[in-house]
């Protein structure tokens, strides 16, 4: 493609520079369709859960096995997450977007583990009818605005069937289903 029709093709879908304010509104705006698996992400410390919704945990590789996820450095998470060094990445399924509020804020603390089917393997909490959880050591960490980016190295894993996750797409819980 010559640099005419690249100029022509983004004037066409209106793609252009912007200034810092818009640039944050078209970003909201276009990450408003990028549809993400609904997680929570759990650790512990001084014997009290700390969980919270996160749609950014995604693999990073399998060899060795690690996921990434972002937390805000603001969340009651973060700096408990950073003592403990271990959590637990639990994916939610279809049926279980009731969890979303309440690990959002509508409840505080331990109060959280309430809803939902719990246990405690290995001393984490982990929703024990999720779509997967994933038991992980904290392997690396990046800091990046008001965010962490961090590693989870995979200590153990469980998986349910069928595949039915839990999305968020355009601000809201949504469903998967297979194309044929």
């Amino acid at each position: 493609m010559n640099p005419a029709t690249i100029s022509a093709t983004a004037t066409a879908r209106h793609l252009r520079l912007s200034d810092p304010d818009t640039i944050v509104t078209d970003f909201r705006k276009a990450m408003r369709r990028l549809t993400s698996t609904v997680s929570i992400i759990a650790t512990v410390e001084d014997e009290h859960y700390i969980g919270m919704i996160a749609t950014t945990v995604n693999s990073l590789c399998a060899d060795p096995p690690a996921i990434v996820a972002c937390i805000n450095r603001s969340a009651s998470l973060f700096a408990p997450l950073m003592r403990c060094q271990r959590f637990s990445a639990n994916l939610l399924q279809a049926r279980q977007g009731s969890l979303i509020p309440v690990f959002s804020g509508a409840e505080k603390g331990s109060a959280r583990f309430q809803y939902g089917s719990w246990d405690v393997i290995d001393g984490l909490p982990c929703l024990m009818d999720g779509q997967a959880t994933l038991l992980c050591r904290l392997d690396g960490s990046m800091a990046y605005g008001s965010h962490v980016v961090i590693v989870g190295r995979i200590e153990a894993a469980r998986v349910a069937d069928p595949i039915s996750p839990l999305l968020w797409q355009d601000g809201h819980p949504a469903a998967s289903y297979a194309l044929t």
